[in-house]
């Protein structure tokens, strides 16, 4: 039986692996020639059974994912590879204009979307903000403590009780954000900044989206103890975490 070959050594290659979930080909081959010529490494997948085998085959930095699949439904994709991998980048790609289904797609596990037709530039740009997010390492920092809520930065884990909270990244680097400036009011603005890119551009709704999921996760612990901080809305400004 012969041995696979192991998967590519991302950081030797010094290029970002992005698997394309996305069954129409010419965006297919748009976005895979596309990356390649911008110092990406993309792997192109049709299918969403497609993308899932192989995700398991090999590790990737960003999905880019299509939601109108031919063999099942993109979301279903984004929450499974979300579960499997926390830290994986995901940018839904979806001709679905909606409201609901943006925030579908976000609330699956997404941290952004580009609604069709897009161009590559705008997609380059957003990775390039992400990626260099993600990049830029914080010193060691003790975690903040407020009432029975412990918000780790430096090992990125947020507790109640000592049991933990799962978030999804976007989720967690908000709630430090909040928690960095309790009892103060923090702008839009900041929070994108802080959370997205200080170059962000386009729809906000991922900040809103990505709130909510905040304060459902928070206030879903199976008992929720009483001395929690919680987060108010300053409308036409920002938000405000409230100390316990």
């Amino acid at each position: 039986m012969r041995t696979p070959a192991p998967a590519p050594d991302r950081r030797r290659l010094g290029r970002p692996r992005v698997l394309v979930v996305e069954d129409d080909d010419t965006i297919g081959r748009h976005l895979e020639s596309g990356l390649r010529s911008n110092d990406y490494a993309p792997t192109w997948s049709r299918t969403g059974a497609g993308a899932l085998a192989e995700s398991a085959r090999s590790s990737y930095d960003v999905l880019l994912l299509d939601l109108g699949l031919p063999d099942m439904d993109g979301l279903d994709v984004a929450r499974t590879l979300r579960a499997r991998f926390p830290e994986l980048l995901i940018v839904i790609l979806t001709a679905r204009t909606d409201d609901i289904d943006v925030i579908a797609g976000l609330d699956a596990g997404a941290d952004d979307y580009l609604v069709k037709p897009f161009s590559l530039t705008v997609l380059l740009a957003r990775l390039r903000a992400h990626l260099r997010r993600r990049a830029i390492a914080d010193p060691p920092q003790e975690p903040i403590r407020l009432g029975d809520l412990v918000v780790d930065i430096t090992a990125r884990r947020c507790t109640v009780h000592e049991d933990e909270i799962p978030l999804r990244p976007k989720e967690f680097e908000l709630l430090a954000v909040l928690a960095r400036n309790v009892g103060a009011a923090v702008s839009r603005e900041t929070l994108m900044a802080e959370v997205w890119d200080e170059n962000w551009f386009g729809s906000t709704k991922t900040l809103d989206v990505t709130m909510a999921g905040l304060r459902r996760r928070l206030t879903d612990t199976a008992s929720r103890p009483p001395r929690t901080p919680r987060i108010t809305t300053l409308r036409g400004h920002g938000y405000r975490l409230e100390p316990p």
